[in-house]
């Protein structure tokens, strides 16, 4: 590969960036963030050059620049120790100072659209957890998408919380004090493993789950997050459902129909209405500019390519009210400028109609992913920090 390449790939992903992004007034830092944006169309873009020449995947290079950077130093304050359940890597961070008492217990799922992000990449939240909540935190490396298919990202989240949940004595933690928590998809598998665990009554009951952005629907992208936010760095909206297909390994053939909602049929968009709708997206997230978009036509063969979005693993918004009010207390951060804040908003008034208590942190000046640069100095955001902090205060006032 001529070592001209990379410069090349460079000044083609900041090109890209400069003319197909949009940073509007009051994100977070905004030339960081483009900086961060062009490094990441970059990779994308070598990954696609070198998977035509046969090298890699094109997913290879998008998970190297995303694996994140370890920390260089141990931590005196935690013990942090790796080990596998079910070929699933885990790992645990656990305070060194003696407990007093028995500790709460986080499950953490990562995100990254179910097809990067790792352990490593979040090594730093774990740990400002674990040491700021005086928690056991629990990582969980599930396997990605597209090498193990989906919905093998759901077992293992679940395997490992089992896992957990039945250890709790071994790691001195509070069988009353668990919370399963995670951002993006990891927030998905974190809402749809409460659901799961709703049914096994032989297990201690999830205290409760905390979601940063998480992304719960396949049903409507056209809501006023979407059309607001979708050309806003790093998960602009049509990146949304090209990822949706990598994650199922299907060729984005209907991308098109899928963002324009021709996958749903009428009968199904009459019936989840009631949950799944811009009518209940609060007013004052709609000032930005929304416009209510033109009725589309269902296109059967839209539905039939991605019909796994519908189900109820991969869209647990459209989960019946019978499991909704069990649900366990919720914290839930949003970001303005992410296209995935109204699936947030959505799952909150949801939980509310249904009784559950629900916690609520919306950075004003958040993009999605933000929290993923959190610890790494100078090249984080502000506002990262301040999500971090809101959920150890609400982890810590349980």
């Amino acid at each position: 590969i001529s070592p001209v390449l990379i410069p090349a790939v460079f000044l083609v992903g900041v090109l890209y960036d400069f003319f197909n992004s949009e940073l509007p007034p009051g994100i977070d830092q905004p030339l960081k963030l483009r900086f961060y944006n062009s490094l990441m169309i970059s990779a994308m873009i070598a990954g696609k050059i070198l998977q035509k020449v046969g090298i890699c995947s094109d997913l290879t290079i998008l998970r190297i620049l995303l694996n994140g950077i370890p920390p260089f130093w141990r931590d005196s304050k935690l013990l942090i120790k790796d080990l596998k359940v079910d070929e699933v890597p885990l790992r645990i961070y656990q305070p060194k100072r003696p407990p007093t008492g028995k500790r709460r217990g986080i499950v953490y799922f990562h995100g990254g659209a179910g097809t990067f992000g790792s352990i490593r990449a979040f090594e730093r939240i774990c740990r400002y957890m674990a040491k700021k909540c005086n928690s056991v935190v629990v990582s969980v490396g599930y396997r990605l998408a597209p090498e193990h298919p989906y919905p093998g990202q759901y077992s293992d989240c679940l395997n490992a919380t089992l896992y957990f949940m039945r250890n709790l004595e071994e790691y001195h933690v509070d069988p009353a004090l668990i919370i399963i928590s995670g951002d993006s998809c990891g927030a998905n598998f974190a809402t749809v493993v409460c659901q799961i665990l709703l049914k096994n009554q032989a297990l201690p009951k999830v205290r409760a789950q905390a979601l940063l952005y998480p992304g719960l629907q396949g049903l409507d992208f056209q809501l006023p997050s979407y059309q607001q936010n979708a050309s806003v760095p790093i998960l602009f909206r049509k990146l949304v459902a090209y990822l949706c297909f990598r994650y199922l390994n299907k060729e984005p053939t209907v991308l098109q129909d899928v963002l324009h909602n021709r996958h749903v049929s009428e009968s199904m968009r009459r019936k989840y209405e009631k949950w799944v709708s811009a009518d209940l997206v609060p007013d004052e997230f709609k000032i930005r500019g929304y416009v209510p978009p033109t009725p589309t036509s269902y296109k059967p063969e839209a539905h039939e390519a991605v019909k796994e979005i519908l189900e109820l693993t991969f869209s647990p918004l459209l989960a019946e009210d019978s499991v909704i009010c069990q649900l366990p207390e919720t914290y839930i951060v949003t970001c303005e400028f992410d296209v995935l804040r109204d699936d947030g908003l959505l799952y909150k008034k949801r939980l509310e109609d249904n009784g559950v208590q629900v916690t609520w942190y919306h950075s004003e000046s958040g993009f999605h992913g933000i929290v993923a640069f959190f610890g790494y100095g100078i090249f984080s955001f502000l506002s990262s920090k301040k999500i971090l902090d809101s959920l150890v205060n609400y982890i810590n006032s349980l």
